[in-house]
């Protein structure tokens, strides 16, 4: 099964199993080889105009963990059925007010060769204070690039779709 057949599988498995009043709209999927993110909308509170940024941050975060407290029996038990059956570690998310709350999202460990001038970049952020051992200033660097080059991994995923279309209607090995 290609890449893009498994994804539509699982997001169909989920679409078939979530609670239907849970979300306001179908929760976005994000997926890698590890992991499988659900991050779906939920209502905001109602504010009155007289509201300060203060009384809006309050509600919103108790409406946020209100959902996770009253739904988390029923996400384990989607998330064990699910890990089963796509080998992937499943996390949670909503959206809420215009921002995003994750639940207990995955750090998986990524090895890497590195040559003597990259660890010394990576040395340095950690003698900056930046980082505090190799691998979180390499998850830096990373969310970094994530962060001021997503126009250019967008246009990527784009190219690598295309790719696995292109490949997926070609012929039969």
């Amino acid at each position: 099964m290609g890449e893009h057949e498994e994804r539509e599988k699982i997001i169909g498995w989920f679409v078939g199993r979530l609670p239907g009043d849970w979300f306001a709209a179908r929760p976005v999927f994000r997926m890698d080889r590890d992991e499988i993110l659900l991050v779906g909308e939920i209502d905001s509170p109602t504010f009155e105009d007289s509201d300060s940024d203060a009384v809006k941050a309050a509600a919103i975060e108790s409406k946020v963990d209100g959902f996770r407290k009253a739904t988390r029996r029923r996400r384990i038990e989607i998330a064990k059925e699910a890990e089963r059956l796509f080998e992937r570690k499943v996390s949670w998310g909503v959206a809420c007010g215009g921002d995003e709350y994750l639940f207990a999202t995955l750090a998986a460990p990524a090895m890497t060769r590195l040559r003597m001038d990259e660890r010394r970049v990576l040395d340095t952020l950690i003698d900056a204070g930046v980082a505090r051992s190799r691998s979180e200033a390499l998850a830096w660097c990373v969310r970094l690039v994530g962060a001021n080059e997503s126009e250019w991994l967008s246009n990527l995923d784009q190219a690598l779709e295309a790719v696995r279309q292109a490949r997926s209607h070609g012929p039969a090995v």
